[in-house]
């Protein structure tokens, strides 16, 4: 079956930040708090992503490597209307694997999306319809 390709299917899309929620106990915070107000840091986030990207630098080599085993594509994928007809049209199923940001269009359908993706894998964040996200649910890893 095709993959999806890179550089046909990229289309500008600004990702917005994902909110997350950790749990930290009461040392680890006071820490943080005496660092932003040492003026270390901006705030509490500003440490925090300065962390998390401190540990995927840390990290890259094998980040680099999974992505390459995983044939995961590295960044913004978007697939338009346009796109997914024209897949489905040629009668091949993309088998979307993305690590960043999938985006399916607005004005894809349920119907439409069943018909050109076989599987989607997303490390990250999937950006779709919520119709879309229950449609492909079952094609989801």
């Amino acid at each position: 079956m095709p993959k999806a390709s890179s550089k046909s299917l990229v289309a500008k899309v600004k990702p917005a930040d994902e909110k997350i929620t950790i749990n930290l106990g009461c040392v680890d915070l006071g820490q943080i708090d005496l660092l932003v107000q040492e003026g270390f840091y901006a705030n509490r986030t500003d440490l925090i992503r300065t962390a998390v990207r401190n540990q995927l630098a840390t990290h890259g080599e094998a980040v680099r490597q999974a992505v390459s085993r995983k044939t995961l594509v590295l960044g913004i994928q978007h697939f338009s209307k346009a796109d997914l007809q024209a897949v489905h049209a040629s009668g091949d199923k993309l088998q979307i694997r993305v690590l960043g940001l999938a985006s399916i269009a607005p004005d894809v359908t349920p119907a439409l999306a069943l018909a050109a993706i076989e599987s989607i894998t997303v490390l990250g964040t999937l950006h779709a319809t919520a119709a879309v996200k229950a449609a492909l649910m079952k094609r989801t890893r």
